[in-house]
């Protein structure tokens, strides 16, 4: 009898030790908001994390690993292939104005800003030189 006493007594100071923790540990909004955050998070291979601060106007070369990569590195829906002459040539031939226009405000399959939606007009611009620097 002595031994179950013994082990029941145990038993109880462990519920008690687990179950004060509990009910001592910080239930503030901030503390359950640090605690249920994400651990972690997804990026597309070339892309550059997305900050919660503003860190200043990106480069065409973080824009186009973000947004313009998925389509214009293979072509999807008859997007010219980044660094392909033979496919902007007839882009080229229409302007820069009009690549901007075409890639600020959508055409045909692409869609306006390539779905970029916070980026700026300059932003976009330094991504399409980023795909045709060095035709």
């Amino acid at each position: 009898m002595d031994k179950c006493l013994r082990r029941v007594i145990i038993a109880t100071v462990a519920a008690l030790t687990f179950s004060t923790g509990a009910i001592a540990s910080d239930m503030s909004d901030q503390a359950i908001a640090e605690r249920i955050k994400p651990i972690g998070q997804v990026y597309l291979a070339g892309s550059e994390p997305v900050s919660d601060e503003p860190t200043g106007p990106r480069t065409g070369d973080q824009v186009y690993g973000m947004f313009c990569t998925a389509c214009h590195t293979s072509g999807l829906a008859g997007a010219p292939i980044s660094q392909n002459a033979e496919a902007w040539a007839p882009r080229i031939t229409q302007g820069r104005d009009v690549l901007k226009d075409h890639a600020i405000n959508g055409f045909n399959a692409m869609p306006a800003k390539g779905s970029c939606m916070d980026c700026s007009d300059d932003e976009i611009v330094a991504a399409i030189n980023h795909m045709i620097d060095g035709l």
